[in-house]
């Protein structure tokens, strides 16, 4: 099952009776009832905000003390109770003074009502006892809600923002009858079993240390032998396209983010070292390798027919992420990124979006993600243009300018003001993980400003100079980020062209063990990752342990095998395959590594 159908697969029974647009209407009522219950049991809480979302719902709160699993369970039975009672929802509207005067015990509620603009009437909800702040819309009454489970509690900043206040936050769902909340529920613990936080430490993939710090995961062997796989066929696929390697420095001074612009809009985002009080020994760990790149470029003159260059690195980067954004390999302080930098003019421009796209799709293609992912064209904000370089007319004529590439490439894309980077807008390639949270797992960018900024030149075939377009490119993107969509993807049962040990010899006996040893140096001598289970356990044992790891295939070795010369094949796909010549083996398992089936 592909990652995409795994998500939308939590919600499809719910959509047999409901549309998407109704169940975010059933969710958001029973948020309400979940704040109904909370300031019930615990009048001293304080309400922030409780919105319907793509799986469900939350409410977050501000409590002294943070609640338990035990809590959840206090709190559904009171919801249960006011579900019983029936209670109707009206809606009703107040002016700005008679609605603070409403809320004024109610501090989140005040500052959201001050944030609006004057002279809006302002609306609430109100149920029985309770009433909140709110532009629903809602169901008619609260008894519509048949079936719900609260699922967990987190802790959660007041408007995501880390230097406000930690709340506690309460995820649920809901639907119209019990069938379908069990079905939820079922599937939920399917996408739990797949999370790769979890099973990416059980298969012994990463791990993690409080000694070393949040989001900094150690790879293990077997996590290791996986990236190391992707780094070099994605290294060999970009030198197909005439790509050229390079390899630059972890850190610079803080001189050449200053140029970039990074200094000025990325610096909380940066690892900075050195003394502040001298600005000439400042130093920082690169967050991108783009202005480090733009040296090689710098290092002689260009002409138009030197261009297009295309450069890529398999870069080491480290970002100062909020603590409370960790999560397993999805988002870390030090990540590799399949990074790389078009140099290019105007006229090859769209060619080399294109090309850039296509190789980011083959390599989606090959790794079996590419039904999982959207496709965003990440725009400027144009009322918020401190965040940016450039002026309005360079940005409008760059998004223009995109916008063609776009449709002539037919790409189905959703627009998203204010996600561009400060330098250019980009195509966001987004992914959902297991528990349908998106990321960006891919980006290509076009970039206007960089290149006068860092004097890049060329002489064009008239003999003037003119300053190159860069497009900013990933191929596979966060190594790290797109190793946890795999293991969630294939539930650790990776492809036997990915997976870390692709073969097991499992020797029914000690006296086996030459034969096997024999096959074992066969294998490896053709290239194939392989190991030899020689414990003094029952061959039932082995099998089942080398199941858990889920390895592609085991051959089995025992008399008979010894005594012709050949394996017992087991596949994790097939099943029994039976008795094979080494040689046969090594032949159907190279053709599957060749073609890389998934």
């Amino acid at each position: 099952m592909c990652l995409t159908t795994q998500v939308k697969g939590l919600i499809t029974t719910a959509k047999q009776s409901l549309k998407t647009e109704e169940l975010k209407v059933f969710w958001h009522t029973t948020s309400h009832v979940l704040a109904q219950a909370v300031k019930r049991l615990y009048p001293e809480v304080k309400l922030a905000i409780g919105p319907a979302i793509d799986n469900g719902f939350y409410y977050d709160f501000d409590t002294t003390t943070p609640f338990t699993s035990d809590d959840l369970g206090t709190i559904e039975k009171e919801m249960k109770r006011i579900i019983k009672e029936g209670l109707r929802l009206e809606k009703f509207q107040l002016g700005r003074n008679e609605a603070l005067e409403f809320v004024k015990d109610e501090p989140y509620k005040t500052e959201l009502i001050n944030d609006l603009p004057e002279g809006e009437v302002i609306t609430f909800y109100k149920q029985g006892d309770f009433a909140d702040l709110c532009a629903g819309p809602h169901l008619e009454k609260v008894s519509s809600v048949k079936a719900f489970k609260l699922l967990s509690v987190t802790g959660a900043y007041w408007r995501g923002d880390e230097k406000n206040k930690m709340l506690q936050r309460i995820y649920g769902i809901s639907f119209p009858d019990r069938e379908e909340l069990d079905d939820y529920l079922n599937r939920l613990e399917q996408a739990k079993a797949r999370d790769h936080n979890k099973l990416g430490r059980e298969l012994e993939l990463f791990t993690t240390s409080e000694y070393i710090g949040q989001g900094l995961p150690i790879l293990m062997p077997k996590g290791a032998r996986i990236m190391q796989i992707l780094q070099r066929f994605v290294e060999d696929e970009e030198q197909k396209r005439g790509y050229q390697l390079t390899k630059t420095p972890l850190m610079a001074k803080s001189d050449l983010y200053k140029i970039s612009g990074h200094w000025y809009h990325y610096r909380d985002g940066m690892f900075v070292m050195g003394d502040e009080d001298d600005d000439k020994e400042l130093f920082a760990l690169r967050p991108m390798t783009c202005p480090f790149q733009f040296q090689a470029y710098l290092a002689k003159m260009r002409s138009y027919r030197d261009l297009p260059i295309r450069y890529n690195e398999t870069a080491t980067l480290f970002r100062n992420e909020a603590s409370g954004e960790m999560h397993g390999l999805i988002r870390l302080r030090q990540f590799t990124l399949s990074e790389g930098h078009i140099v290019c003019t105007p006229e090859q421009l769209e060619d080399e979006f294109k090309g850039a796209l296509d190789l980011a799709k083959f390599m989606l293609t090959t790794l079996g993600l590419e039904e999982d992912v959207s496709y965003r064209f990440s725009k400027w904000d144009e009322n918020n243009r401190e965040k940016y370089i450039g002026s309005p007319g360079e940005w409008e004529n760059a998004q223009s300018m995109m916008k063609d590439i776009l449709d002539n490439l037919k790409i189905d894309y959703v627009e998203a003001q204010g996600e561009a980077a400060f330098y250019g807008p980009k195509l966001d390639i987004q992914i959902k993980n297991v528990h349908g949270k998106e990321d960006t797992l891919i980006t290509i960018q076009v970039d206007f400003q960089l290149a006068e900024r860092f004097e890049m030149e060329y002489t064009d075939a008239d003999g003037q100079k003119k300053n190159p377009f860069i497009i900013h490119r990933s191929s596979i993107g966060c190594y790290e980020r797109t190793l946890a969509l795999l293991i969630e993807k294939y539930a650790g049962a990776f492809p036997l062209w990915l997976a870390p040990v692709q073969v097991k010899v499992l020797p029914i006996s000690e006296k086996h063990f030459e034969y096997a040893a024999k096959v074992e140096q066969r294998l490896g001598c053709c290239g194939f990752r392989v190991e030899n289970d020689t414990r003094s356990e029952k061959i039932g044992y082995k099998i089942r342990e080398a199941q858990k790891q889920k390895i592609p295939y085991m051959l089995i070795v025992g008399d008979n095998e010894t005594e012709q010369g050949t394996v017992s094949v087991r596949s994790r796909k097939e099943g029994e395959v039976g008795a094979l010549n080494i040689e046969a083996f090594i032949k159907k398992i190279e053709q599957e590594v060749l073609h890389k089936d998934l």
